[in-house]
């Protein structure tokens, strides 16, 4: 299972179940090896989360960019 979460505010965004979905089709053999530890975590259980940027979130920080300075800015 391949979870998308945001990253700022935890909103679950959905679900891909990787039985069914390889990682060529998601893109993730694009991906730097730093870029994939800073967007994928990893479950004991080998499930993934993915650590993506909702709309809401996405707005927020473009029409408030210093948001971006603080850690967890929208929570």
């Amino acid at each position: 299972m391949l979870r998308y979460v945001c990253k700022y505010c935890g909103q679950n965004l959905g679900r891909i179940d990787l039985n069914q979905v390889d990682e060529v089709r998601l893109g993730l053999q694009s991906l730097t090896p730093l870029e994939l530890k800073s967007i994928i975590t990893f479950e004991l259980n080998g499930d993934m989360t993915a650590n993506i940027i909702c709309e809401y979130c996405q707005e927020a920080l473009e029409k408030n960019p210093e948001l971006s300075l603080i850690s967890n800015p929208l929570q």
